[in-house]
């Protein structure tokens, strides 16, 4: 599976959200998702969101998938969660 393949569905599937996505062997990934529909959310909460658009390739095409997942007055400040 592709990274960018990856970000792209992240993207599609939440309003406003910008995604980066890295792997060194294309079946365990790290994504950095910014988006305003993690406002108010805890983490497992948000971590659901970004599973949810991704559906069925998460344990499949996608072994791992490392999630930070901030809003974007989070992102801006250098949070790290």
């Amino acid at each position: 599976m592709d990274p960018q393949e990856i970000a792209r569905l992240i993207e599609a599937g939440l309003e406003d959200a910008t995604a980066r996505v890295v792997s060194d062997d294309n079946t365990h990934f790290e994504a950095l998702v910014v988006s305003a529909a993690f406002d108010g959310k805890r983490p497992l909460a948000r971590h659901q969101l970004v599973y949810g658009t991704l559906g069925t390739l998460v344990g499949n095409e996608i072994h791992a998938l490392s999630i930070r997942a901030l809003t974007p007055e989070e992102h801006a400040a250098g949070t790290t969660t």
